[in-house]
């Protein structure tokens, strides 16, 4: 398997190549795609991580399910359902758009940069118990939180930048099993669902 690419993006959100992910994030991070995803349980439980340690971009900080770049070609639905299996060694029952417009620009105390038009997705899972451990590289911890633990959790200062500036849009929603789907033509051009 080779290194995991990231599709680089024009202001249009258009794809205009790829790069080495491993290579790309540091203090002048280009604009790319990712995604994050919120696990929800039936019970309205939302699954929260942590970034593993040693993560070259955030370590350490709480943050939502789970996040990823979906690869050339990929689409969020099958990028998300990957990392899932990949981070937490769940499958989800449904995958819904929620925020397919966000995007942000933030900047770690080590001065790495992420950089990234970012649709928000839930899914939801009827598994009860994640499995975090599969890749220790990513994901540190994983528990599940009421919905109003989650919007504590933007106070905290470990919590990640992006997980803050989505709970601002997705807070007004209510909880997350009621969250409207979104639909999918706001997606940027460079990604199918």
């Amino acid at each position: 398997m080779g290194a995991e690419e990231i599709v680089l993006l024009n202001e249009a959100d258009e794809a205009i190549g790829t790069a080495p992910k491993a290579e790309s994030h540091h203090r002048d991070t280009p604009y790319h795609l990712a995604f994050s995803c919120y696990l929800v349980d039936p019970n309205g439980r939302v699954l929260i991580t942590r970034r593993a340690l040693d993560k070259r971009t955030f370590p350490g900080v709480w943050t939502g399910s789970c996040c990823g770049h979906p690869g050339p070609g990929e689409g969020l639905r099958a990028a998300v359902l990957r990392r899932l299996e990949t981070e937490l060694g769940v499958t989800a029952d449904t995958i819904t758009s929620v925020l397919p417009r966000f995007r942000y620009r933030a900047t770690a105390s080590d001065g790495v940069v992420e950089y990234e038009r970012c649709p928000v997705v839930r899914a939801v899972t009827a598994e009860a118990e994640p499995r975090p451990g599969l890749d220790p590289a990513e994901v540190a911890e994983a528990e599940w939180r009421s919905w109003d633990e989650c919007l504590e959790l933007v106070r905290h200062p470990d919590s990640s930048p992006w997980y803050r500036l989505q709970l601002a849009e997705l807070a007004p929603l209510g909880p997350p099993l009621g969250w409207p789907d979104a639909g999918t033509g706001d997606l940027p051009p460079a990604l199918t669902w």
